[in-house]
């Protein structure tokens, strides 16, 4: 496996990213391949983007994974997040994917966790170059997940009012208001190993408006007939499991809903071996990386 390490410009910001690409491909040689996207605030040397990655350059996918705008090594504010960039910048990450000598240009898919999966799915949705979209702890409806992430009345008030005062502050000062991440996204204290180290720590309130607004439900029907996989674990202790639910009932054929009993929020990173087989199956039945796939049509 060759890794070249890459940038390119997302209107005007550069992203800085990496490529894999399987041995022994030939001049001219192409294969599909997968653009696999971070979590919150997190970068693209995360385990719940290199175990994915893993599992697909076995297969024989190209593979790009980069650090989001505001996020590691790439450009733009640092913790402001703002939902519709980051898809324009998915957008552009195919553009740029598609012009590699490896890469089947119409057989990009997208894969991402957590945040990373509901921009993998609206972009998706409004973008019919991305050939298949796997979504791993996702959400649809930003809103509906904040309060249930939220789940007492006095944190969603907490909740509430850091908008309110997010918005009063860049009206005031023409300055985003700073916040702390778990303020944003509560995530159990035995869940932040996970987190990476280097990860964002502190975010702009625009962020939490911003992913409070996004609801990638509202497009997901919209990529039909190309495949979507949905995985999500029944105890997600970070985003509720309602949200893959929401998504699938939104959802046109041909998708897939598993859920998973024995895993959390951080899937691919805790090396469950049935998330990997599942995804494998998947993959061959829909998007394989050689050869034809093996269904059709459906909706499971």
């Amino acid at each position: 496996m060759s890794e070249t390490a890459i940038a390119f410009q997302s209107n005007g910001v550069e992203l800085i990213g990496t490529i894999r690409v399987p041995d022994g491909l030939k001049a001219g040689q192409k294969r599909p391949a997968f653009i696999v996207m971070h979590g919150f605030g997190s970068t693209s040397s995360a385990g719940n983007v290199l175990a994915p990655c893993a599992i697909l350059e076995k297969l024989g996918y190209v593979t790009l994974r980069y650090d989001q705008r505001g996020c590691g090594q790439s450009g733009g504010p640092r913790g402001h997040l703002i939902m519709q960039e980051q898809v324009a910048d998915a957008r552009n990450a195919l553009t740029f994917l598609a012009q590699h000598e490896h890469v089947q240009g119409d057989k990009i898919g997208m894969l991402g966790s957590s945040f990373g999966a509901a921009i993998s799915v609206y972009t998706a949705g409004i973008d019919q170059r991305v050939g298949a979209v796997v979504s791993a702890s996702g959400f649809g409806h930003g809103a509906r997940k904040f309060r249930g992430q939220h789940k007492s009345d006095a944190e969603w008030a907490a909740f509430t009012k850091m908008l309110v005062d997010g918005r009063a502050h860049r009206e005031k000062t023409g300055e985003p208001l700073m916040v702390d991440r778990y303020a944003i996204v509560p995530i159990p204290q035995g869940l932040r190993t996970h987190v990476l180290k280097g990860s964002i720590l502190t975010f702009t309130a625009d962020t939490a408006q911003s992913i409070h607004d996004f609801n990638p439900e509202d497009v997901i029907g919209q990529i039909t007939p190309r495949p979507v996989l949905l995985m999500h674990s029944t105890s997600d202790s970070v985003t509720p499991v309602e949200q893959a639910l929401g998504l699938f009932k939104k959802s046109e054929s041909p998708t897939d809903l598993f859920l998973f009993a024995e895993t959390d929020h951080f899937m691919f990173a805790e090396h469950n071996q049935r998330v990997h087989r599942v995804l494998e199956d998947w993959l061959a039945a829909w998007f394989p990386a050689q050869g034809n796939p093996t269904q059709k049509t459906g909706r499971h």
